[in-house]
């Protein structure tokens, strides 16, 4: 099958030409022609399938097929994502994609100019792409209406469930018009996900790419058994060989992340930090930098490991165990993508052996254990400084680890105008 065969506007086909795309995905090719048709659709599929590319590619050509008038225009299309980097990322795809068009976007996200993006709102764009808390803060103070809203999509619903926003999502969904074409794309499907797309879908039809609890087959897994006192020193020693060219290194809180960053830069390593505390223009420019290889290694949350999409990721280290199996798929899926060959190396702690007996049922397997020659193992903790308590307590939890704030802003309501006679 051909991106030419599936019978996408002439103007839409025609930046899918200049991107050099010849032939879909597997998730493009099953989603795509039921879009067309305008079923709802359950998309199932894990990260760097081309996923993005399968509700952009044809919501865009229907776009095109209907033409509207720059009076009576509006939203039409509706795409919400957990995150800020994702939503960014979605509206590339469209403006790459639908380049050869007239169509306009607006951004609704946290860190960002709320008056801005009120503006746009209000000057009748056709596609919002949006984070839930800040447009949901917007719809309340009523600048986001959606009465000629045509489509909806949920990207990432798994992890809009993992960060709280189900109620937001359920709210938003109802207040919308009924007659609409609704995609829903996750890649798992937990109840709660699953009784969401019951109440917001009509008779959709579901697509599932790949085994939907495990990672991409592309990747290598691997365990360093290490002792948390020499991780920084194990993942320096790793970083010798230069087939770790371009590194994701998860960790579990946001001091966690720049102190990593921190001793990796100390040791002419390029390196930075992205976690819930960095400001907007810090996270876009440090995901730059590092898409232009000017960072060797990005230490990020989990906040960072859906929506990524980052060509030619090497490796993904998981500095710090994963909490949950699910955070274990989503973040290796950041390399290993499109087909391409990728590697996920894991550190284990002697206090990681249930998680991961738990992750290995998960995913069906068991991985791999390595040792670096010349390490050493055997190194002890230093002792802690006097006057000062060891500190055994577990991590505090973050809340801007869990929950993308994505701006839940005191948006001041919207006036009532007063009717001219």
């Amino acid at each position: 099958m051909s991106f030419q065969s599936l019978g996408l506007h002439t103007r839409i086909q025609q930046a899918v030409d200049d991107a050099d795309y010849t032939t879909p995905t597997p998730v493009q090719a099953k989603t795509i022609p039921h879009i067309l048709n305008g079923r709802d659709l359950i998309g199932l599929a894990q990260t760097g399938t081309g996923k993005t590319a399968a509700f952009t590619l044809p919501l865009l050509s229907e776009l095109c097929q209907k033409s509207h008038d720059q009076e009576s225009r509006g939203a039409r299309v509706l795409i919400i994502a957990p995150t800020r980097e994702l939503v960014m990322q979605i509206n590339e795809s469209i403006r790459t994609y639908g380049k050869y068009t007239n169509l306009r976007t607006v951004v609704v996200i946290g860190g960002a100019s709320e008056k801005h993006q009120i503006e746009k709102l209000e000057s009748n764009v056709d596609i919002v792409i949006a984070t839930p808390g800040r447009l949901m803060a917007l719809m309340e103070a009523g600048h986001a209406t959606f009465g000629k809203l045509t489509h909806l999509v949920l990207d990432e619903a798994d992890r809009m469930l993992d960060m709280g926003f189900m109620p937001d999502i359920e709210k938003i969904t109802a207040s919308l018009p009924k007659r609409r074409q609704s995609l829903l794309f996750s890649a798992t499907l937990p109840d709660q996900v699953e009784r969401l797309a019951k109440k917001a879908l009509k008779d959709p039809v579901t697509i599932e790419v790949g085994d939907r609890s495990n990672p991409a087959e592309t990747v290598e897994q691997l365990l360093y058994p290490v002792e948390q006192h020499l991780k920084a020193k194990l993942l320096i020693k790793l970083l010798d060989d230069h087939q770790l060219f371009s590194v994701i290194a998860f960790v579990k809180t946001r001091e966690d992340a720049d102190a990593l960053a921190k001793i990796l830069y100390n040791v002419d390593i390029a390196a930075d930090a992205i976690h819930g505390d960095c400001s907007q223009n810090h996270r876009l420019r440090t995901l730059k930098n590092f898409k232009a290889h000017k960072l060797r290694v990005l230490v990020a949350t989990d906040i960072a490991a859906r929506g990524l999409d980052i060509q030619d990721v090497t490796h993904v280290i998981n500095f710090d165990f994963p909490r949950q199996n699910d955070d274990y798929i989503h973040r290796i899926g950041r390399t290993g993508r499109a087909g391409n060959e990728g590697c996920a190396i894991t550190f284990l702690t002697s206090n990681d052996g249930e998680r991961l007996k738990k992750l290995e049922r998960h995913i069906g397997k068991t991985l791999k254990k390595k040792f670096v020659d010349g390490f050493n193992y055997n190194k002890p903790a230093p002792e802690p400084e006097k006057g000062k308590r060891s500190d055994t307590r577990k991590p505090r939890r973050h809340s801007g680890d869990r929950f993308e704030k994505s701006g839940r802003s005191k948006a001041k309501p919207k006036p009532n105008k007063r009717r001219r006679r």
